[in-house]
């Protein structure tokens, strides 16, 4: 279980990518909490720098969306799905729980990068919603 960010600190409609290895984003998609790789399968593109609409993400490299609630592509030109994360949220804090054991957590002390926008969902109390399609460039912070 990785600590994210504080639940305030990633609002509806933004995401915040984690440097573990392989890299996962953790998106808000109005009011749910997702967890995939980070990677697109079709390129190497950052899917947390990608644009939110929904339970969708768009690589901002090609254009391929994904579904954040299954990992499935649902467009060309991506075919292979990006791996769920269970997403947690413990006293006000997100937690990813990851589904490869493989993956390498970074230390406590690493900056997070962030941009915006969520694999198993967990319900937010949370404000607000990104009705419309918006560029993820929003800020998020390790708690």
């Amino acid at each position: 279980m990785i600590p994210v960010c504080r639940l305030e600190d990633l609002p509806a409609g933004e995401s915040v990518r984690l440097d573990t290895t392989p890299p996962v984003a953790v998106f808000n998609a109005d009011g749910a909490l997702y967890a995939v790789d980070d990677t697109c399968s079709h390129q190497d593109a950052s899917l947390s720098e990608g644009w939110l609409e929904g339970c969708l993400v768009e690589c901002p490299l090609h254009a391929a969306s994904f579904d954040l609630r299954t990992g499935e592509p649902t467009c060309l030109p991506a075919r292979r799905p990006v791996r769920t994360h269970r997403v947690s949220v413990v006293d006000g804090t997100i937690h990813v729980h990851l589904t490869d054991p493989t993956v390498t957590p970074v230390p406590a002390s690493a900056p997070l990068t962030a941009a915006a926008s969520l694999s198993a969902p967990a319900s937010l109390a949370a404000s607000g919603s990104s009705a419309g399609r918006a560029p993820m460039t929003g800020e998020g912070s390790a708690a």
